[in-house]
């Protein structure tokens, strides 16, 4: 069993930077693929990044490339999302996820997730 706290949203300014972390229970963390992704109000929850269990290979949504950056400390039992050049559209709730087991291939499904955090909000004005 793996639990996940979100945490850093806020409201910040178009152009602006956030930084969230996700802080996860258990000894099994670095077995996980874990991923963030977020929902907008009226919309489906997207996929916005993700990184192997060993944090040597990253993956991110087209709409968020070159600006996020999606990190993990194993021995910290983290992952981190350093949002840059933050937009409007990129309000949002933000989701951590955990995977035990899950092809590269699948990372962008949110139904391939066993675990997920309970949001933390996002809001950039204009």
């Amino acid at each position: 069993q793996v639990q996940l706290v979100e945490s850093g949203g806020g409201l910040v300014q178009a152009g602006g930077s956030l930084r969230l972390s996700c802080a996860a229970s258990g000894p099994t963390f670095s077995q996980y693929v874990m991923a963030w992704f977020r929902q907008a109000p009226g919309k489906e929850r997207e996929f916005v990044a993700a990184i192997t269990w060993s944090g040597g290979r990253t993956y991110y949504a087209d709409s968020v490339k070159g600006r996020f950056t999606i990190s993990r400390d194993n021995a910290k039992n983290t992952v981190l999302l350093q949002m840059n050049s933050l937009k409007p559209e990129d309000t949002a709730v933000y989701y951590c996820a955990a995977a035990a087991s899950i092809y590269s291939s699948r990372y962008f499904l949110r139904d391939k997730y066993d675990y997920w955090g309970q949001g933390t909000q996002v809001t950039v004005s204009s």
